[in-house]
C-alpha cells in the first residue's frame, strides 16, 4: 500500500529525498472516487518518474452554491488501493483545513478567453477554485510532471496557462479520455446513475461522433457542428443539454471556420449527474 499522509509537512518530508537526489517526482491531483479512468494517468505517472505521488481531496471552492460537494462520493480507502494495484508511492489526503487554513486570504485566477466559455457561465467560480488548489498542491509537491485527463479538456488549458504564466517548473502532461465500450466517458459521477441514466449518458459520446463524422464529410461552419451535436442529445429524453460549444483546442476562443485544430465540448444533465465530454477535430 502507498504511505497516505495529511499534511503539507509530512510531504514535503517523504519527498526530501527524490528532490534531493533529482529523482523524477510524477504528480496526479484527484478528488478521489478513483476508478479506470484516473488509473490510467497513474500507470503513465508510474512509467515515466521515479516516485509518484496522488492527492484526494474534494476541493470545496470548485464546486458553486447548490453544486454535489456534500454528496461527492468518497472512499479513501478503497482509493488507495487502486493507488496501491499501479504503484503509486505516497497519497495525498488532506483536510480541508490543511488546504486552505483560517485567515487564508490567497486566490489564483486565470482570467481571459479561456474562462469565458464551455463550463465557466454554468460554474461561477470554479476554475479559481480550480487553479487555487492546483498552485498550492504544485508548491507542496513540486512535481517535475502533473497529470491531467483530456475529458476535463477546459480545465487542462486553464491549468497549462497557469503554469505557464506561474512559471511553475513543471510539465503539465494531457492524458486521453478513458471510455466504455459504449462510448461513455469514465467520470466519479457516473456513479449518480441509475442502469437507464447510465445508458442514456452514453447519448453525450454519440452526438461527438456525430459531429465528428459530419466533420470528416467536410462540415467545417461551427453552428452547424454544434447543431448536429446538440440535436442528437436533445433526442434523448432523460438527458438536459446545457451546453455544446465548438472553440479553437489552444485558445478556447470562438472560432468563424473550423479551419484549424478545434475542440467540441458538451455538457449535459442526465438525472443527478452534470456529464462533460469532448472532442478535438482536426489534425
Amino acid at each position: 500500500m502507498p504511505v497516505v499522509v495529511a499534511t503539507a509537512q509530512e510531504v514535503r518530508a517523504r519527498l526530501r529525498t527524490p528532490h534531493a537526489t533529482g529523482k523524477p517526482v510524477g504528480f496526479f491531483p484527484t478528488m478521489g472516487a478513483l476508478h479506470e479512468g484516473h488509473l490510467t494517468p497513474m500507470r503513465r505517472a508510474r512509467a515515466a518518474n521515479d516516485f509518484v505521488v496522488v492527492s484526494i481531496f474534494v476541493n470545496p471552492t470548485q464546486f458553486p452554491p447548490g453544486e454535489d460537494f456534500a454528496r461527492y462520493p468518497r472512499d479513501l480507502d478503497a482509493d488507495a488501493r487502486l493507488c496501491a494495484s499501479v504503484g503509486v508511492d505516497l497519497v495525498f489526503a488532506p483536510s480541508v483545513e490543511e488546504m486552505y487554513p483560517p485567515g487564508d486570504a490567497t486566490w489564483v485566477e486565470v482570467t481571459g478567453p479561456l474562462v469565458e466559455g464551455m463550463c465557466a457561465p454554468h460554474r461561477p467560480g470554479h476554475f479559481r477554485g480550480v487553479t487555487t488548489v492546483c498552485a498550492r498542491l504544485f508548491n507542496i509537491i513540486q512535481p517535475d510532471r502533473a497529470y491531467f485527463g483530456e475529458k476535463d479538456y477546459q480545465q487542462l488549458r486553464v491549468v497549462t496557462q497557469m503554469v505557464r504564466d506561474l512559471k511553475f517548473p513543471l510539465e503539465i502532461v494531457p492524458v486521453p479520455t478513458v471510455r466504455e465500450p459504449s462510448g461513455l466517458a469514465l467520470s466519479s459521477r457516473n456513479a449518480y446513475l441509475t442502469p437507464d441514466e447510465r445508458r442514456a449518458a452514453e447519448v453525450l459520446s454519440r452526438a461527438l461522433r456525430r459531429a465528428e463524422e459530419a466533420y470528416a464529410a467536410g462540415e467545417r461552419d461551427p453552428a452547424a457542428l454544434e447543431r448536429l451535436a446538440a440535436d442528437v442529445i436533445r433526442s434523448e429524453p432523460l438527458a438536459r443539454l446545457q451546453y455544446v460549444e465548438l472553440r479553437d483546442a489552444e485558445t478556447l476562443t470562438c472560432v468563424p471556420r473550423a479551419d484549424r485544430p478545434v475542440v467540441l465540448a458538451v455538457a449535459a444533465f442526465v438525472g443527478p449527474a452534470r456529464l462533460i465530454d469532448n472532442i478535438i477535430l482536426g489534425p
